[in-house]
């Protein structure tokens, strides 16, 4: 179980590091934990809304962490950090943002 969630501690300790690269590894593992923690927070704040308030402060914290660990990936792969405004553009901006995420580094 360590080695899965190696990548996230590494999201919340690099928290405010917009400059580095990070790795396919280190960005997906992230994604994907920072992903199931959120559904699950979310399907309890679902079942029991007063737990709600409690996924929502989860969401509000992750943000910075997981945005710099998206800026650090865009840099390992060759592209801007401003790459991560794609994902404001719905669908497909995501397509664009998530072919630029998978790609090897330049």
């Amino acid at each position: 179980m360590e080695e899965f969630t190696k990548e996230y501690v590494l999201m919340w300790k690099n928290w405010n590091d917009f400059d580095g690269k990070a790795g396919i590894r280190e960005f997906w593992m992230a994604f994907l934990i920072h992903f199931i923690v959120g559904a699950v927070l979310g399907a309890i704040g679902g079942a029991i809304p007063i737990l709600a308030v409690i996924g929502s402060i989860y969401g509000l914290v992750a943000l910075i962490p997981f945005i710099a660990v998206m800026i650090r990936r865009f840099h390992d792969a060759g592209h801007s950090g401003w790459n991560v405004l794609w994902w404001f553009l719905l669908f497909i901006g995501w397509v664009i943002a998530i072919i630029r995420l998978i790609k090897e580094p330049a």
